[in-house]
């Protein structure tokens, strides 16, 4: 007997694949729960509660949603391409330090310039500074076969250490006590909100936008079309034409500055400072998101949806046997490895069947 790679995936795989890896994910993570002496339906039920019982919740939920679209379509947009990009969280986090330093320096007063120009100024930079953060090993993997999956994810690190040493530094707050925090946005520079007394805000409009914007982009333009057939098969595409490097290049600077803004939609909407903890890993559950929709921009924008309840309920859940922090880290490792083996399954994995070429 010989397992074989299917040629292509059914419509009923690719809905079902996600199901499967969310019914994994919930069936580990029950043991887990019960592993830890917790019952089991009172647990679900807060976590659930959390995210979705109240009209707080479900603005808390939309309100940290609101980044994950953002993450999951600089990764969908990237993976596409076969650009494994891991390091949205520390183009997420570039993005947001890029949007201070231009609405939040002198004090927080910005630039001489109007809020118009400063509010323009602050999302440039901030794709600008995800953009770039992308491109540098998206040419080493183009060029020298650099692994691009190693250097986005140690770029990461690089890139919270250089936050750190900035929030210390020439961009700390002095109202701040001490506390390593960049100066605060003016108020004029932040983004309204579209639900009085809720954090809920027009960053939400914003990424919805987008979302809209890639699947147009990826599925009715010729740079879609290029970004496709390059993942599909690199040496096919160059052979009929596409041009690689400039594809992939292209790839990197619309991953990288969606993560970006990301960051910038995150000050300028909810925290109006950076801090190293403004991301409870946004960048990471944005692969998630783009593995559970199969790469598809809107069902990532719907996707993000229970991730987001999902951890906002669990901010609000008592924690089993006072205080077993460790099960909810596990419980996110088997989360994204369920995930991962249901993008698999379905063939969400860009570039997971070659194309024959002679």
């Amino acid at each position: 007997m010989r397992l074989e790679k299917r040629p292509s995936a059914s419509a009923l795989a690719m809905a079902l694949a996600p199901v499967g890896a969310i019914a994994f994910t919930l069936l580990v993570s029950s043991l887990l729960v019960l592993w830890a002496g917790a019952p089991l339906a009172p647990t679900w039920g807060a976590l659930v509660k959390g995210g979705f019982g109240s009209v707080f919740a479900w603005s808390e939920t939309l309100t940290r949603a609101t980044p994950l679209i953002l993450t999951g379509l600089a990764a969908a947009v990237a993976f596409k391409a076969r650009l494994y990009n891991i390091g949205a969280e520390g183009q997420l986090y570039a993005g947001a330090i890029a949007a201070v330093a231009v609405g939040g320096m002198h004090g927080g007063a910005g630039f001489d310039a109007p809020n118009a120009v400063l509010l323009v100024g602050m999302f440039v930079a901030a794709a600008l500074a995800g953009a770039l953060l992308l491109l540098g090993p998206a040419l080493l993997k183009a060029r020298l076969g650099v692994d691009e999956v190693v250097t986005t994810l140690l770029l990461n690190f690089i890139v919270l250490l250089a936050v750190s040493a900035l929030l210390d530094g020439p961009m700390k707050d002095p109202t701040a006590l001490g506390w390593p925090q960049s100066v605060a946005l003016p108020s004029d520079l932040e983004l309204g909100k579209l639900v009085q007394g809720t954090r809920v805000h027009t960053g939400l409009l914003v990424a919805a936008a987008l979302a809209i914007g890639a699947l147009v982009l990826l599925k009715h333009t010729v740079f879609g079309f290029d970004v496709r057939a390059l993942g599909a098969n690199a040496r096919a595409a160059a052979f009929a034409g596409v041009p690689p490097l400039r594809t992939i290049a292209c790839v990197a600077l619309l991953s990288g500055g969606l993560a970006g803004l990301a960051g910038a939609i995150e000050v300028a909407g909810r925290t109006s400072y950076v801090t190293l903890d403004m991301s409870p890993g946004y960048g990471y559950s944005g692969i998630v998101i783009a593995m559970l929709a199969g790469l598809h921009p809107l069902a990532r924008a719907a996707g993000r949806r229970g991730v987001r309840g999902g951890r906002a309920g669990r901010r609000r859940q008592h924690e089993p046997r006072g205080g077993r922090a460790d099960l909810h880290r596990r419980r996110d490792r088997r989360r994204f490895a369920g995930v991962g083996a249901g993008g698999d399954a379905a063939g969400a994995v860009p570039g997971a069947v070659e194309m024959s070429h002679g």
